[in-house]
């Protein structure tokens, strides 16, 4: 179950960098959009977490609904880290 859950982890990481990316870099200064699969992917995390415990067993690619919401959960985290240091370097008036 843990190999299952960090191989979702890293796609999810990986879909979700290249979007926040895209959006950064296509987005004007002010705007967050960047951080906004982040946010969706973390609270499908949350959602997923709070729904194991109550549906009965089900097992997706080897992981359970808490597995795959840990796995959203750290793939929304090293989003949003990447998506804060790329606007940031975009915002810098150095």
């Amino acid at each position: 179950m843990v190999e299952a859950v960090i191989t979702f982890g890293a796609i999810l990481t990986a879909i979700t960098a290249l979007i926040s990316i895209f959006l950064v870099k296509m987005t004007s200064k002010v705007s967050h959009a960047g951080y906004y699969p982040n946010l969706f992917l973390g609270l499908v995390g949350i959602l997923l977490i709070l729904v194991a415990p109550i549906a009965p067993k089900v097992d997706f690619g080897g992981a359970g609904f808490g597995g795959i919401g840990i796995a959203c959960m750290f793939a929304a985290a090293i989003g949003f880290i990447i998506s804060a240091i790329l606007d940031s370097y975009k915002n810098a008036e150095a």
